[in-house]
């Protein structure tokens, strides 16, 4: 089958690669336009253009499809039965959508109509699900409404973080999207139940900020959900320092502050939390560094019990 493929960021790929693995025509790849990226802000190409060049794709990248006329015709011009959507990161709207034969189908990171919008992985794990999934839908004008195709369940490990889910998920959605694809012109369509419908809107850089309040199962809800972006952190004497990895300890302390370093061990450093729970820190990436476990850390940077952090 001829088709136009929407991508940008690392989690489309496997989809990517299937298409081209199973034979199907990939006659162009849509993708965000370079961003400024790493400390010089140097111009970077989405994951997605590198491996559409590294393997002869043609590749296009409209800075607002939306609108953007020239964007139709190209898209026209390539002549796809169907064109299939994984985290592109921008809206279509109808005069592309309805393009091709076949429509334009979705993949999306949650069984919907669960976790509408970008950060569905996340929504997830902040909710301390025990599963989530992957949607294809037929793609239309409003964010992740389209009638459903097919869906795959699938249990969230209790240590995994958001990087490794969406890797995960990503492997399962390519394997749905060929099947979706085989069957494209004869699958039943299921309006959603909008009743059920929940959203997960783009988390912001601040949204990762630990709350030491929170008893230590949201903490390292927060820590998986957040990393490996846009990151779970906190503050060590006035420097931001990135809580990689953690957990909660199984036994519980009365007293000492939110935040307080309770100990320090080659574990790491068990935190008081709120409700008189414990959570270990034990993988850091301190403020202009790179990742070390926080035993290290706390030799390198003097960490002791009785410190706050927050």
């Amino acid at each position: 089958m001829r088709t136009v493929f929407f991508g940008s960021p690392e989690p489309a790929l496997p989809s990517l690669r299937a298409l081209l693995e199973a034979g199907h025509g990939v006659e162009l790849v849509v993708t965000q336009p370079d961003r400024p990226a790493g400390r010089g802000r140097k111009p970077t190409p989405s994951p997605v253009k590198e491996f559409a060049l590294s393997r002869g794709l043609a590749v296009f990248q409209p800075e607002r499809i939306r609108n953007d006329p020239a964007a139709v015709e190209r898209l026209r011009a390539a002549r796809a039965d169907l064109f299939v959507v994984v985290a592109y990161g921008q809206i279509l709207p109808p005069d592309i959508i309805d393009i091709p034969p076949h429509k334009t189908i979705n993949l999306h990171f949650s069984l919907l109509p669960k976790y509408r919008g970008a950060a569905p992985v996340q929504a997830a794990l902040l909710a301390g699900d025990a599963k989530t999934g992957i949607t294809i839908f037929r793609l239309n004008e409003k964010m992740d409404e389209g009638d459903i195709l097919t869906a795959v369940e699938s249990d969230i490990s209790p240590i995994e973080n958001a990087g490794e889910l969406e890797a995960r998920l990503a492997g399962l959605g390519s394997s749905l999207l060929l099947d979706t694809i085989s069957r494209i012109g004869a699958i039943p369509r299921h309006p959603q139940d909008a009743a059920a419908a929940t959203s997960a809107p783009k988390l912001r850089k601040e949204n990762g900020l630990i709350d030491w309040d929170q008893d230590a199962a949201a903490i390292d809800r927060s820590v998986r959900a957040f990393t490996p972006k846009p990151s779970a952190f906190t503050f060590f004497k006035g420097q931001r320092l990135i809580v990689l990895k953690g957990a909660p300890a199984s036994d519980r302390v009365t007293a000492g502050a939110p935040g307080q370093v309770r100990r320090v061990t080659k574990r790491g450093l068990e935190i008081q939390a709120g409700d008189a729970t414990l959570f270990w820190i034990e993988f850091v990436r301190p403020e202009s560094r790179g990742p070390l476990d926080a035993y290290a850390f706390s030799l390198n940077g003097r960490v002791r019990a009785g410190d706050i952090l927050g």
